[in-house]
């Protein structure tokens, strides 16, 4: 949906600057360094997946189930640690990593794109109570991705 069409476009410039970088890290650099949430690239990057994923299956649940929703929330209340360990991303083949980032975050920008505009108003409650319309939770999206790539960064910094 045009509305998005400035995040989306940052967030492909985003995909396509960061995947070869992204690539091009060696093994130690991925696993070794940790942020002030003791992830590593290599988890940090899996949680961005999770996130893909989850607000991917949001968007749509908030465009044809009622209104207001309660869908489960793995962000808030630690579970995203959960999922990262689940997961293992820490075993996980980098470079199958790195294309499942790139690609599931291009799915969810033509997601965004086919939003039906008269759903953008409707209420998702989050763990926390919070009431979060899917215009705010896809106008959020590039932030929280931004605020990731941001992490990686200083990770790399630290080297």
């Amino acid at each position: 949906m045009d509305l998005f069409s400035t995040n989306n476009a940052r967030l492909l410039e985003l995909l396509e600057s960061w995947e070869p970088r992204l690539l091009a890290l060696p093994e130690e650099t991925i696993t070794m360094h940790r942020n002030s949430q003791h992830r590593n690239i290599k988890q940090i990057v899996g949680h961005m997946i999770d996130s893909a994923s989850n607000n991917t299956h949001r968007i749509i649940h908030l465009q044809y189930n009622a209104n207001p929703l309660i869908y489960p929330d793995y962000a808030n209340l630690g579970k995203n640690d959960i999922w990262i360990a689940i997961q293992n991303y820490q075993d996980e083949n980098w470079y199958d990593l790195v294309k499942l980032w790139k690609y599931s975050n291009r799915h969810i920008m033509h997601v965004i794109k086919n939003v039906i505009p008269e759903k953008l108003g409707n209420i998702w409650i989050s763990a926390l109570k919070e009431e979060v319309t899917l215009h705010d939770m896809i106008s959020d999206y590039l932030r929280h991705f931004e605020l990731h790539i941001a992490e990686i960064q200083e990770l790399l910094d630290q080297k």
